[in-house]
């Protein structure tokens, strides 16, 4: 494919250089038939890909709650991240791929959302202060993830031995500083290595100058706009909503995102904090799972291990024993290591029940590190 478009392109610039009016496109489709354009007559040529296994695209893992810092009693948390993976045979496609963050930002704060003790929002839920997207289709093999930095796509291990290392070249990142989210304590110059097509594009319909993903207990959610770009999504006042006894100002604006376009979501409490307050719709996450912050650690998804020990490419490739769960008893006896079994050139599928209390657990640190 890629040897056919540079050829059209060649062909174009011929076409350009000599009379455009004298030549045409023609297009021979698979059953022989052809349609012929005057090139004089095209403005441009693209390429589109059909959404394909989008459902099985998920959340596999997330860091957002920082770690400690070398120096010092503080913490670092410029450094969040999270990876999305295929958890099929089958290749997914995802057009218009975006990434949003429900208000309240904390599990644990005032939630203007509820009233007589429920949601007041059931076809919708409200994104807050921005959303960001893949400029291209997501496209993923079977079995493969994407690893997207939410801040910091440098090697920050530089400056901070236990936090991450995003200099790499198949990373993603949220950097668009035009959106005004364009804090460079946050958005410091991506790597090199980072291609510019890698970076995710955004739209700021709240207040703030960086996408305050919460260090404690955020509600992220993957969705995929319908008929519109996410940019004409988004900038459309249509689908604006405000919290519920604030101010119609920036401040309290959110984007009324369909439940039914959601692919993925997890719902993230403090831990022991009797206030927290569910976010995401049960059919988008029925449940919670909690985190302990400020030290190197993640929420990883459990493997299903019926599913995955009946692979048969996994005869002999699979890694027990997991250590790395924050509340592993016996030392994981037993427990498939998801990120080594892969390691051995295992397939790994994960819990996927729309709930986190069963689908997630705490880790010790964020799967990146285990090979630096």
């Amino acid at each position: 494919m890629k040897k056919i478009i540079l050829t059209l392109v060649a062909a174009l610039g011929l076409f350009s250089s000599v009379n455009a009016q004298t030549w045409k496109m023609v297009v021979t489709k698979d059953d022989g038939t052809t349609d012929t354009l005057a090139t004089g007559k095209v403005k441009s040529v693209s390429f589109t890909v059909d959404d394909q296994n989008t459902e099985s695209i998920i959340i596999k893992e997330l860091y957002n709650g920082g770690c400690p810092l070398d120096a010092g009693t503080s913490f670092f948390q410029y450094d969040k991240g999270f990876i999305l993976y295929n958890n099929s045979p089958e290749v997914a496609v995802a057009n218009n791929l975006c990434v949003g963050m429900i208000s309240p930002y904390n599990s644990n704060a005032t939630n203007n959302w509820y009233s007589n003790g429920a949601l007041t929002y059931t076809d919708t839920i409200p994104a807050t202060l921005g959303i960001w997207w893949f400029q291209q289709p997501v496209i993923l093999r079977p079995y493969e993830q994407r690893v997207v930095s939410v801040f910091g796509a440098i090697d920050n291990t530089q400056t901070n031995s236990q936090s991450v290392d995003y200099a790499h070249s198949a990373y993603y990142t949220m950097y668009d500083p035009e959106s005004g989210f364009k804090n460079t304590k946050y958005y410091p110059t991506p790597s090199d290595s980072i291609p510019t097509s890698h970076y995710l594009k955004a739209y700021e319909f709240g207040l703030g100058n960086a996408w305050s993903l919460s260090v404690t207990s955020p509600g992220l959610f993957i969705f995929q706009t319908k008929g519109v770009t996410p940019n004409a999504f988004a900038s459309n006042s249509d689908n604006y909503v405000y919290e519920p006894g604030r101010q119609a100002t920036a401040a309290f604006r959110c984007l009324k995102v369909p439940t039914s376009w959601v692919i993925d979501g997890m719902e993230v409490f403090v831990a022991g904090d009797a206030n927290n307050k569910k976010r995401l719709t049960s059919d988008i996450d029925a449940g919670s799972v909690s985190l302990t912050n400020k030290l190197g650690h993640s929420l990883y998804r459990n493997v299903d291990a019926e599913a995955t020990e009946a692979l048969p490419e996994n005869s002999g490739k699979l890694v027990y024993n997991y250590s790395k769960a924050v509340d592993s008893a016996n030392n994981g006896e037993g427990v498939i290591d998801a990120e080594a079994s892969i390691r051995n050139g295992a397939h790994i599928i994960y819990m996927d029940t729309n709930n986190s209390t069963n689908d997630f657990h705490e880790r010790t640190q964020f799967s990146l590190r285990d090979a630096q």
